[in-house]
């Protein structure tokens, strides 16, 4: 018997996974991540556009977490990262011995849930897009296989939980070198999710132009810089090449951060630019990250002032 599979977070990804969880025959739930959603549980139409004249619609349970004793099954984490620490205590004592799986951008995003003592924790590195375009409307672009590592479990547990949420529209894969790839998705973040909003221009910037591109070999630079003290050896041109093709594949889309910005929303900066900053005064070594951490400090007086 498949156990069911409970998405927390309404936003474009859990949205789309339950939509495609849903095609499959997967026994799916939403669950609103925010306490102070206090909506009505209803079932609604969701669709998923791919974009080339192809979608796909289900009728989605959609429940408050509060209302729900128990969460038996699988439960995968699309929230935004700043409320991790809040989630950590309100799914503890429902969760039970079943894993947590965060489909979230950040360092060190896990902290929260491995204080509180969850038993499984596994990690995923998002390798597709997806943007609310209407209510219950998402558009979805896949790109490869996102990769699924171990934070806190049993390797041979972790194919088999792979295998339950993984579908042809939107495939995962088994990491076993999965903070390695956390640095490199959270190095591209911290490029993407400061300068672009700063400057107001969307993604395909760093391949239009050299001197943002050569801001962002700086902060490249430090963020490697940090993750080489903590054990994590990365190739900077590989880095590059990689940011080069997300500009190039997003041209003309706007990263989150500055949507968040530009509907009064809080940001994950905290998460990313900020977290590595952190990280690298934790290790005495402040000088590190210098421009890494500017950045991430403008975009925060950025996001508490009014969208201009």
């Amino acid at each position: 018997m498949q156990p069911p599979i409970y998405i927390i977070g309404i936003g474009a990804i859990g949205m789309t996974l339950s939509v495609l969880l849903k095609q499959v025959g997967k026994d799916v739930t939403l669950i609103r991540g925010r306490s102070n959603q206090l909506l009505p549980d209803e079932d609604a139409s969701i669709t998923v556009d791919y974009g080339d004249g192809a979608a796909v619609t289900e009728t989605i349970p959609i429940r408050l977490l509060e209302q729900i004793e128990s969460l038996d099954g699988v439960v995968l984490l699309t929230t935004k990262t700043y409320g991790n620490q809040d989630l950590a205590q309100r799914l503890w004592g429902k969760t039970g011995q079943s894993p947590l799986v965060l489909l979230q951008n950040g360092l060190g995003i896990e902290a929260p849930f491995l204080e509180a003592g969850f038993p499984e924790i596994y990690r995923c590195v998002l390798l597709a897009t997806s943007q609310v375009t209407a209510p219950y409307k998402v558009l979805y672009k896949p790109v490869a296989a996102s990769p699924i590592g171990i934070m806190r479990g049993q390797e041979s547990k972790l194919a088999y939980l792979v295998e339950q949420f993984s579908t042809e529209q939107f495939p995962f894969r088994v990491e076993r070198a999965i903070q390695q790839t956390v640095w490199e998705k959270v190095i591209t973040n911290c490029v993407f999710n400061a300068i672009c909003p700063l400057l107001g221009i969307d993604n395909g910037l760093f391949h239009r132009n050299k001197a943002a591109l050569a801001l962002a070999r700086e902060v490249i630079g430090e963020c490697i810089a940090v993750a080489n003290e903590v054990g994590i050896r990365l190739n900077q041109q590989d880095v590059e090449n990689r940011l080069i093709q997300i500009s190039q594949r997003s041209d003309g889309q706007l990263i989150s951060t500055l949507v968040d910005i530009l509907h009064n929303r809080p940001t994950e900066i905290d998460s990313l630019n900020l977290a590595v900053a952190r990280l690298a005064t934790q290790l005495g070594k402040p000088e590190l990250a210098t421009r890494t951490r500017l950045l991430g400090e403008l975009i925060q007086l950025r996001s508490k002032e009014s969208p201009v």
